[in-house]
């Protein structure tokens, strides 16, 4: 694959983005209560790649302030990241199940890296992910 533009939005159609992306990079999901609850599964990107096209402004923060979700249909479409020791800067996080234009054979073939978000280490894999 290869950095390519796709365009996102929520359920209802609010709020709409468009993101360059190179899914052969690589994809998340974490075993914490709040992503496995809302099934995240996040592609990041740099904040120059990701351009919000419209209702941005109506977004609510999850209690987290991490995710922003749609008060329209209640769909988290992607979070803001900071910099921070951990990561290597600023980044936005994506929902993949958002991207409209993702096909089921680019998201099949995107590689998926596990997080065991519930246990607080982060830098293994959970023991149990067929679930996420």
């Amino acid at each position: 694959m290869s950095v390519k533009t796709y365009h996102g939005s929520c359920h209802c159609g609010a709020v709409r983005f468009e993101a360059d992306i190179d899914l052969a990079d690589g994809t998340g999901k974490c075993n914490c209560t709040s992503c496995r609850k809302r099934r995240w599964w996040s592609a990041s990107v740099k904040p120059e790649a990701f351009r919000a096209w419209e209702g941005e402004e109506i977004l609510i923060p999850n209690r987290m302030g991490t995710a922003m979700f749609c008060p329209g249909c209640g769909i988290t479409l992607f979070g803001r990241v900071a910099k921070a020791e951990w990561n290597d800067g600023e980044s936005v996080s994506i929902n993949v199940a958002c991207l409209d234009d993702a096909t089921p054979e680019e998201l099949i073939a995107s590689p998926v890296t596990y997080y065991d978000g519930l246990n607080d280490n982060w830098w293994e894999v959970p023991s149990e992910t067929r679930h996420l």
